[in-house]
């Protein structure tokens, strides 16, 4: 059996454990009993992922005696719509589900944002798991109880906050990724690093690039340092939950980067030419210069991102979008933190320390953004 190591999520609501180790998946009956209430489980998982790991998680289940039911939704953000959370509810009411039916959520960001979603309203709120196979759910959105879909007004507008029973993460699904998605969640760790804990960050731009090699080579040993980074987002974000579960206050720093992202995705469509970690990273660069962090800071972070083929700029991005300045600062008023009518962008008092802005100005936004062109 593989042993997986664990640290535990204590927030008001619910109390979990997030497990972490090697192959995971193959060995889920051994160790993920008390974390089911009944036997029936419903695994959703998307089409990416499905030839990959579906029938191993069915069968390590069928192991544990569940009755498993499967369900595949469309790879990419365009699932986290309307009609993929409906079509998902009423696919799953056919089986007859009761309240001790398990839900899992076996994929990227999006699986687990939709699955969650649906988890929380499926006959007013059933039991899920999250078992994240990408980094950027990995050291993000499978932690803390985020769940939603996205609006034509906007992305996440929709949703809830709603806690799995457990997080199991299976380090070896990282090795399948390809290196694009593994470069976009790697956003997600640089971003920890610049809103909370400077020495994390500095040790990025020194040994990030070389952890990312040997995510995406199995043929590599895997960098000592693989799992604690992976972990060490993991405890940041759950020790913020644990103060602000429902993003009254602090938890709103863990948005650094995102309004600048959600209105560059926004304007992308949701289509797939931008993945949300790549809008983040631009979205974290934008956040340096709303900052007014120095110049060599914002270089350091320009050139780091550089160094890992992360896009710098918006036409960089994606070259067919016409981007434009006003458009996409109207759209940053769509975001969730909007206050009052007012903008709302999570800034820099200095690396490693984030603060709350309800002052900054839209021209100060379109002026970014243009920059940024």
């Amino acid at each position: 059996m593989n042993t997986p190591s664990s640290y535990h999520v204590c927030i008001p609501s619910a109390s979990y454990p997030i497990f972490f180790g090697e192959h995971l998946l193959e060995d889920l009956h051994r160790f993920i009993a008390p974390y089911v209430r009944g036997k029936k489980i419903f695994l959703v998982t998307d089409s990416h992922v499905a030839p990959l790991y579906q029938e191993m998680v069915e069968q390590a289940l069928r192991l544990g005696g569940y009755e498993i039911a499967s369900f595949v939704v469309e790879a990419g953000e365009g699932a986290k719509s309307f009609a993929s959370f409906a079509h998902l509810c009423e696919a799953m009411l056919k089986h007859q589900p009761d309240r001790r039916t398990t839900i899992v959520a076996l994929g990227g960001g999006v699986v687990g944002d939709l699955t969650g979603f649906v988890a929380s309203v499926l006959l007013r709120g059933v039991p899920f798991i999250q078992m994240p196979t990408t980094l950027l759910a990995q050291v993000d959105s499978s932690v803390g109880g985020k769940t939603g879909i996205n609006a034509q007004s906007g992305k996440n507008l929709i949703g809830s906050f709603y806690q799995p029973q457990c997080v199991v993460m299976d380090r070896a699904t990282l090795r399948t990724l390809p290196r694009r998605e593994l470069v976009a969640g790697y956003a997600e760790v640089l971003k920890y690093g610049l809103l909370g804990d400077a020495e994390f960050y500095q040790r990025l731009l020194h040994e990030g690039q070389e952890v990312l090699a040997t995510l995406a080579e199995p043929s590599m040993p895997q960098h000592a340092w693989a799992e604690e980074m992976i972990m060490h987002c993991c405890r940041m974000k759950a020790t913020i939950v644990a103060e602000d579960e429902k993003e009254q206050g602090r938890r709103a720093l863990l948005n650094l980067g995102h309004t600048f992202a959600h209105a560059i995705e926004h304007k992308g469509g949701y289509d797939g030419r931008i993945l949300h970690g790549e809008a983040v990273a631009l979205g974290c660069l934008m956040a340096l210069r709303l900052s007014n962090m120095t110049i060599e800071e914002c270089a350091t972070f320009r050139q780091h991102m550089e160094a890992l083929g992360m896009a710098t700029s918006l036409s960089a991005l994606c070259s067919n979008i016409a981007w434009d300045a006003q458009e996409l600062t109207a759209l940053c008023y769509h975001d969730k933190k909007a206050h009052s009518g007012g903008l709302t962008f999570i800034a820099l008092n200095h690396i490693g320390d984030a603060c709350v802005r309800h002052d900054v100005m839209p021209q100060q936004v379109q002026s970014i953004f243009a920059e940024f062109i």
